[in-house]
């Protein structure tokens, strides 16, 4: 058994919501961990470390998108053991992370089953049930694109073909696909020709991935984009079925959560919402 003192208690849970823009989508997920780690040590926030020979720091990641995707919404959770304002943890962090790699939420988790503060509240991962993507097709005339996206609608099932860590698979991507649909305003703006998609892909196993709807896209309609395409997540979290759209999957800790440190409720400015306007224009490719 490890000699010494056990490590400090995780006194405060917060969950954090931040962005992977231009080079750094194409950072590994190892990568951004350690990232975060020096960050933490940077900033002084003061991280609970797990026990035993090894320990480590207590910061976990749900959802985690793929190498080479960009994304507003990542989400990951850290445990402190002293309780911190959210607002100067949200600020002091993202000016330690390099540019790329930006920190756009930190709130407290709620409490644990039954009201205990103390007790592990509820996974954030569980929350967790679907992905809106937005897929940049350059080169891809906007008819085109829209004839695929219909075809695609129509087809009972489309299955694709892929390498997973359990060997080679066969799935029905079409199911996963709550909506498609193309963005000819977002197309139109763009700076050079281009289809844009906008879809909402429910979480699944295994994991339906963008470029897997592209592949289920060239077997139904021969779509095949001249260059890669440019792909990022709008948004995740729990999805509507009455309106397929997505919930902020940080709401149930707002409303529930305890207030943190002298300046709670004070974090100066509205953050933007996953999938709102003001998150999508932030992407840069």
């Amino acid at each position: 058994m490890p000699e010494g003192p056990a490590p400090a208690p995780v006194i405060q849970r917060l969950r954090v919501r931040y962005a992977k823009r231009g080079r750094l989508r194409f950072t590994s997920h190892r990568d951004i961990s350690r990232a975060v780690e020096r960050a933490v040590r940077r900033a002084g926030i003061p991280v609970a470390f797990s026990g035993g020979f090894t320990p480590h720091p207590k910061i976990s990641y749900a959802g985690a998108a793929a190498t080479g995707v960009a994304s507003e919404a990542e989400y990951l959770e850290i445990g402190l053991t002293e309780t911190r304002d959210p607002a100067r943890v949200q600020a002091d962090l993202d000016a330690a992370l390099p540019p790329g790699l930006d920190i756009l939420d930190v709130v407290p988790a709620g409490p644990g089953r039954g009201g205990d503060a103390q007790a592990r509240p509820a996974a954030l991962a569980d929350r967790l049930e679907a992905s809106e993507w937005r897929i940049r097709l350059d080169g891809v005339a906007q008819d085109a694109a829209a004839a695929a996206v219909a075809a695609f609608l129509a087809a009972g099932s489309i299955e694709v073909e892929r390498l997973t860590k359990k060997g080679r698979r066969r799935f029905d991507v079409r199911a996963a696909v709550s909506s498609c649909e193309l963005d000819r305003r977002a197309a139109e703006a763009a700076d050079a020709p281009c289809a844009i998609l906008r879809m909402v892909v429910r979480h699944s196993t295994p994991a339906v991935r963008p470029d897997d709807i592209l592949t289920g896209l060239r077997q139904v309609a021969d779509l095949a984009p001249p260059s890669p395409p440019l792909v990022t997540r709008l948004a995740q979290g729990p999805l509507d079925a009455a309106t397929g759209g997505l919930a902020d999957p940080l709401d149930p800790d707002r409303e529930t959560g305890l207030p943190s440190g002298d300046e709670a409720g004070t974090a100066g400015g509205a953050t933007p919402r996953p999938g709102d306007p003001a998150s999508a224009d932030a992407v840069s490719a």
